[in-house]
């Protein structure tokens, strides 16, 4: 029988792929988090980095060293995954593959009681909703495209598919927008 999967949350997943790249201490992570944009789909916090690095450390995931700075500046502990890590992390990565967790978000519930609403209030807020999706998909290409090609393949994947969700919302708001106009045509 295999070891059961280890409860990791999507915070210590994402950690221990950047560390699953190459050794970092704590303030790379986060640059690394900000560079690709990580917390437009994982929830990660700045305060959480080092407590989650401790609690995987204790878990035996990880492990640190003390690195000398080449500059000016303190000695950082720089993290690595053990073994044990690297198969937490492994076995963690196919898992999110294979059974991917289902989100929904508030839109769902919001649109699950339209018929309460006026469609007039339905229509400006659902046209208020897709104006914020072409605002989001132009600023998540902006940052795509400021790469220049010079990041790796699975991190333009991730804006991929940001993109292709971001397509699809807007396709179905376009849709469900012109269902509604007509709607209230055939109800006039």
């Amino acid at each position: 029988m295999p070891d059961p999967l280890p409860t990791l949350t999507d915070a210590e997943l994402a950690l221990l792929s950047l560390l699953a790249e190459s050794p970092m201490h704590g303030y790379q992570i986060e640059q690394t988090i900000e560079e690709r944009g990580m917390r437009d789909w994982t929830q990660i916090g700045f305060s959480s980095i080092y407590y989650l690095l401790d609690k995987m450390k204790g878990k035996s995931w990880l492990t640190s060293s003390l690195s000398q700075s080449s500059g000016k500046g303190p000695a950082r502990q720089v993290y690595q995954l053990t073994p044990a890590g690297q198969k937490t992390w492994k076995t963690a990565v196919l898992d999110a593959l294979q059974n991917p967790h289902r989100a929904y978000s508030n839109f769902v519930i919001g649109l699950a009681n339209i018929i309460a609403l006026d469609p007039a209030e339905v229509h400006a807020a659902v046209s208020q909703h897709r104006s914020q999706l072409i605002e989001r998909r132009v600023q998540v290409q902006a940052k795509l495209d400021s790469y220049n090609h010079q990041i790796p393949w699975e991190v333009v994947q991730l804006f991929d598919l940001s993109l292709a969700q971001i397509d699809c919302e807007l396709d179905w708001t376009a849709k469900f927008l012109h269902a509604l106009e007509n709607r209230k045509k055939d109800k006039s």
